[in-house]
C-alpha cells in the first residue's frame, strides 16, 4: 500500500499463487444438419389397416371396371372366332356333304343307264318293222354310197341286190334302217330275227352301238350323239 492510503499491485507473484483464471468462452453450439429419417415397423397381427381414401377407393373401381371390360371383350372375340370356325366347318360340311351326294347320285345314275342301255344295230326293213339284223355297214352313208346304194328320207338306206355269182347289181334294192333293242337287250346276232326291237330312238335313254361305243347317254338330260340315227 502506497502512502496516500492506495493499494498497490504486486509486482511479482508469491511463489506457490495460481495465476488467475483466464476468461471463459462462450461454448459453440453445434450447427443444425439434415436430421436422419427413423424407420418405424408395424407389426400385422396387432395394427389396424387403414381405411382407404376417396381417391383410392374410386382409382380402385375404375381399375376393377376396366379389368372387366377387357375381360368380356375377350370372351365376345373369342365367342366370335369360335362361331365363325363352326360356321364354316359346317358350310364346308354342307358343300362336301352335297357334292358327294350329287356324285353318288350321278355314280348310280350311270350305273343304271350302263345296265338299262338300249343297242343300236342295223336291220332290213320289212313293212316298217325290223326283220333281221345285217351287216352294220349297211346303215353306214359313206359306205352305202360307194357300194352303188344310196340314202332315203327316215334314215332309210338302200342297198343294191348283186345277182348271184356276179358283181353286177340286180336293179332291186334292200332297205335298212338302225334298229334299238328294248332296255339292257343286246342286239341279235348277224342273220337273226329282230324280234322286241323297234325303229323308233329312244329319248332319254342310253344307247350303244354293237361295238359297246356309247351314242348316246341318258340320265341328267345329257345327251351324247354320233353316227347317223334311224329316226
Amino acid at each position: 500500500m502506497t502512502e496516500d492510503g492506495k493499494p498497490v499491485a504486486d509486482e511479482q507473484q508469491g511463489e506457490g499463487t495460481p495465476p488467475p483464471n483466464p476468461p471463459t468462452q462462450p461454448e459453440q453450439q453445434p450447427t443444425a444438419g439434415p436430421q436422419q429419417g427413423r424407420i418405424r415397423y408395424q407389426d400385422p397381427d396387432s395394427t389396424t389397416p387403414r381405411e382407404p381414401t376417396l381417391a383410392e377407393q374410386r382409382a380402385r373401381i375404375a381399375a376393377e371396371k376396366r379389368r372387366a371390360e377387357q375381360e368380356r371383350a375377350e370372351l365376345e372375340a373369342a365367342e366370335k372366332k369360335s362361331q365363325n370356325r363352326r360356321r364354316l366347318m359346317i358350310g364346308g360340311g354342307v358343300t362336301v356333304g352335297v357334292v358327294a351326294l350329287v356324285a353318288a347320285m350321278y355314280s348310280a345314275s350311270e350305273v343304271s343307264n350302263e345296265a338299262s342301255a338300249s343297242e343300236q344295230y342295223c336291220a332290213t326293213d320289212q313293212s316298217g318293222q325290223p326283220g333281221v339284223r345285217d351287216n352294220d355297214d349297211f346303215c353306214n352313208e359313206q359306205y352305202v354310197t360307194s357300194h352303188g346304194g344310196h340314202m332315203g328320207s327316215g334314215g332309210m338306206f338302200f342297198m343294191p341286190i348283186f345277182l348271184p355269182g356276179t358283181t353286177i347289181p340286180s336293179g332291186q334294192y334292200s332297205s335298212y334302217r338302225y334298229a334299238y333293242t328294248p332296255a339292257g337287250v343286246s342286239a341279235p346276232p348277224v342273220g337273226s330275227p329282230a324280234s322286241g326291237s323297234s325303229f323308233t330312238k329312244p329319248s332319254g335313254s342310253t344307247i350303244k352301238d354293237t361295238s359297246g361305243k356309247t351314242i348316246q347317254r341318258g340320265g341328267f338330260g345329257i345327251n351324247n350323239k354320233s353316227g347317223s340315227t334311224g329316226s
